[in-house]
């Protein structure tokens, strides 16, 4: 029961200060990010194996303090240059650039893997791509060979909406019925006009038309139609 209870208490501090340090820690990770990591991985993990519960909590929480700090300092122009890595240029208008490749330590092929990732499949359609200090590669294509924008054609569309989740996996999402000012009692009585009930119903969500969308459990199978061909043995 003490080693159980030695677990929680570490994987619960743990949670606490990743949660207070931010999300930037544990999503594009920067290099001391990423050394913050490791650190408080090993401090947290010490009482798992000895008795040393309270010390290294405290250690913890110094070390989620100065790395609080540190991303303050980050904010400001004049260190950020000196705390943070620069961006890396690797292609720019269509070329390959070899000493950015040779510094980020990148082969060639590893390079169009990347590309092809993000769509790309031509390096002479590239204007620029450049490694960010995160270690992600973002892309900018050539203006003839980026997607076509509704502003190139005068097309005017409408403001775009965003469906809102009203039923998840089978449970309510109360708050979201809150923000719209609707009850319970409207929800279940959509979920009545298909015949269903909340717990079958992976995801309802709220249209800007008022109206409710739901999909449920239900797989509909299309018997030797080959837009719904699905790899194995199971056709």
């Amino acid at each position: 029961m003490e080693t159980i209870f030695r677990i929680l208490i570490v994987l619960f501090a743990g949670y606490v200060l990743l949660r207070v340090t931010g999300k930037k820690a544990v999503s594009q990770m920067h290099t001391f990010d990423l050394l913050y990591i490791f650190v408080l991985t090993n401090i947290i993990s010490t009482p798992v194996e000895d008795s040393h519960l309270g010390k290294a909590i405290i250690y913890g929480v110094i070390t989620a303090f100065f790395y609080k700090i540190f991303t303050r300092l980050s904010l400001h122009n004049k260190l950020r240059w000196i705390l943070n890595e620069s961006p890396t240029v690797l292609i720019r208008n269509g070329d390959i650039d070899r000493k950015g490749l040779k510094k980020v330590r990148m082969p060639v092929n590893e390079l169009l893997s990347h590309l092809r990732v993000q769509g790309y499949t031509d390096t002479r359609n590239i204007a620029l791509a450049v490694m960010e200090e995160t270690g992600s590669i973002s892309v900018i294509p050539k203006s003839k060979y980026r997607p076509v924008q509704t502003n190139d054609l005068n097309i005017t569309v409408k403001r775009e909406y965003i469906p809102i989740p009203l039923i998840m996996d089978g449970q309510i999402i109360y708050h979201n019925l809150k923000y719209l000012k609707l009850d319970q009692d409207w929800l279940m009585n959509e979920v009545k006009k298909i015949g269903e009930k909340v717990e079958n119903i992976i995801l309802a969500t709220f249209l800007d038309n008022g109206k409710l969308f739901i999909d449920n459990n239900e797989v509909k199978h299309h018997k030797n139609d080959p837009y719904f061909y699905k790899p194995g043995e199971d056709n």
